[in-house]
């Protein structure tokens, strides 16, 4: 999983989730609560409000991604931008700025004036998107969408989702968003159930995941809160869970409660590896049949698998040395490798294969001597992953 620098803010797996919250200076939106449309209110609100409350981003929208509303131009957002810039100007707090937009023009004047995140959600649809923040260095969230400028998320199905993800590649610095909510009549509260229950297969991608499902009617229809003000208990619920499922940022007009439940989600939930100097190893328990048809479909050499039979290992922080032994040892051993170069590798196999390969690892001969240095801690996560299994194979 690749770390994402918002800032000086690091985003990832063994990071803590961040919150984001939402500030729309779009007066058309339709969640009064969120709308600051004057410079000194949404100043003190920032200050006073959203910070103290624990968001780590402030998400800044200039125009409602509500399909209910009407598509505004680029100009209309330049318009708007300005107030924009005022508040980044005027804030004195420690947080991280993000702009909402779907224009790289807007996205370009919002950078140079000091914000630190750009949230695409047109993924790209403008083709200047990706070009603009890797030429000043910007992360920034693609969220899944057609390439039409006026048709954010208008997707139906999770293949539809993936595909739209990966339709015009990733930034190095790209955070996905998979378009939670109703974009369009055909889109029904079934399909976001639906794509709520596979979430993690998002993580096949290896860049940091954000989820927006705050005050959603697919989340209130389930509880029998159909209206939005009543919708805080359900948002918080499933905002543990996806925390839970592997998201990294949470979206959310809500920052007090929301910042609660995703401390608890983080502290009690599984170990994510940390990134350092040296691989980290974690194994990955629950890993559904999809999730890693999906993961070993995306990343470079990656063999099919029985997933019902396998372990998998999540390996960070590979160098050069430990990925080209990695690459050595697997192949010897026909396990399942699948590599994110830069970033991370998922190790595959079953149990027996797992023990197999160990031991040859430990064994003098087995692996070369300039190898087995780079794959001790390897070694080690999984033999200690088959120990606790016993001989079960």
């Amino acid at each position: 999983m690749r770390t994402v620098e918002i800032g000086d803010m690091p985003v990832g797996d063994g990071h803590p989730p961040r919150v984001m919250g939402v500030l729309n200076m779009s007066v058309e939106s339709n969640y009064d609560p969120s709308v600051h449309g004057g410079v000194s209110e949404a100043v003190r609100h920032v200050e006073e409000e959203m910070v103290p409350e624990g968001a780590d981003i402030i998400d800044i929208g200039l125009q409602s991604a509500n399909p209910k509303n009407d598509w505004l131009p680029e100009e209309v957002e330049r318009d708007r931008l300005a107030k924009a810039l005022a508040v980044v100007d005027e804030v004195d707090a420690d947080v991280a700025f993000s702009i909402e937009t779907r224009y790289a023009g807007v996205a370009e004047e919002a950078i140079q004036g000091g914000f630190d995140l750009v949230n695409d959600v047109c993924g790209f649809a403008d083709p200047e998107m990706p070009k603009v923040c890797e030429e000043y260095d910007v992360p920034v969230v693609k969220m899944a969408s057609p390439p039409d400028i006026k048709k954010p998320g208008h997707l139906k199905t999770i293949d539809d989702i993936f595909e739209a993800l990966e339709r015009g590649g990733f930034t190095d610095k790209t955070i996905i968003d998979p378009a939670f909510g109703g974009w369009y009549d055909e889109r029904t509260y079934e399909d976001n159930w639906e794509m709520f229950r596979r979430l993690r297969e998002f993580r096949a991608f290896g860049r940091p995941i954000l989820t927006a499902t705050n005050r959603e009617d697919f989340l209130g229809d389930l509880a029998g809160r159909p209206e939005t003000e009543d919708q805080l208990p359900v948002s918080l619920a499933a905002a543990t869970m996806e925390v839970e499922r592997g998201a990294h940022i949470i979206r959310t007009h809500d920052v007090a409660a929301t910042k609660d439940v995703v401390q608890v989600a983080h502290a009690l939930g599984d170990e994510r590896s940390i990134r350092d100097d040296e691989p980290r190893v974690v194994e990955l328990r629950n890993v559904s049949e999809r999730e890693l048809e999906r993961t070993l479909s995306l990343r470079e050499n990656a063999t099919g698998r029985e997933p019902s039979s396998t372990l998998c290992f999540q390996v960070d922080g590979l160098d050069e040395a430990t990925e080209a032994a990695l690459r050595t040892w697997a192949d010897r051993h026909s396990l399942a490798l699948a590599i994110d170069p830069g970033a991370d590798a998922l190790l595959v196999g079953t149990a027996g294969e797992l023990r197999d390969a160990v031991a040859d690892g430990d064994a003098d001969g087995g692996v070369d001597d300039r190898d087995r240095g780079p794959l001790a801690p390897i070694l080690e996560t999984v033999g200690s992953a088959l120990d606790r299994r016993g001989s079960d194979d």
